[in-house]
């Protein structure tokens, strides 16, 4: 399933500065029945979101209209827990094509970059000027360039390098998942095949 390319992004940003955000909170195991990659963004943190009776927190930042935008950005162990690729689906649902944080999950952030999510690992320094420049200014923005592989604060300057395998960086330059590049390459492919003596 492709998804829309990435390349540079400059977007305002979500801050949700809580630590050791697993993936039973980005989306309770009670929304998991589907199978496709769709309708997941509306139980985005759920629990946090929302009341019992479905009305939502005022006190939750996804609920104020103060914050927005294309990037989440996340306190240290974002995604930890259970391997459910659908928080990932969720987070791409919802809107956000960019979680930053000082620390991933591993399977999380990779079920991120399977789906067109770039996870902007930064260190824990950077992502305190981050969180201080959003409170400060809830329009502040920050500009993830993808090929050059840096995240920057556009009011200050401030830039941090972050690291992505370059398999992964083509794929998300090209809207590519993994059966999309080797769809792209089925030529090469059944060239390398013919080639082969048995």
């Amino acid at each position: 399933m492709a998804y829309d390319k990435f390349n540079i992004l400059t977007s305002t940003a979500v801050p949700l500065s809580i630590e050791n955000v697993d993936t039973d909170q980005i989306i309770p195991a009670r929304f998991l029945k589907a199978t496709e990659r769709v309708g997941f963004g509306d139980n985005l943190f759920r629990d946090w979101r929302y009341n019992n009776d479905g009305s939502p927190k005022s006190d939750f930042v996804l609920n104020n209209p103060t914050y927005s935008g294309k990037i989440l950005v996340g306190g240290k162990n974002f995604g930890s827990g259970s391997s459910r690729e659908h928080a990932a689906w969720a987070v791409y649902d919802y809107g956000f094509r960019v979680v930053v944080s000082s620390f991933f999950a591993d399977i999380f952030r990779n079920n991120c970059l399977n789906i067109g999510v770039l996870p902007v690992q930064v260190s824990a320094k950077f992502a305190d000027k981050v969180f201080k420049a959003i409170e400060a200014d809830p329009k502040t923005e920050l500009e993830v360039n993808l090929p050059e592989q840096t995240i920057t604060l556009k009011a200050t300057g401030d830039k941090e390098s972050f690291d992505i395998s370059g398999y992964k960086k083509d794929n998300m330059i090209n809207g590519f998942d993994d059966i999309d590049y080797l769809q792209n390459i089925k030529t090469e492919v059944i060239a390398f095949a013919d080639k082969l003596p048995y």
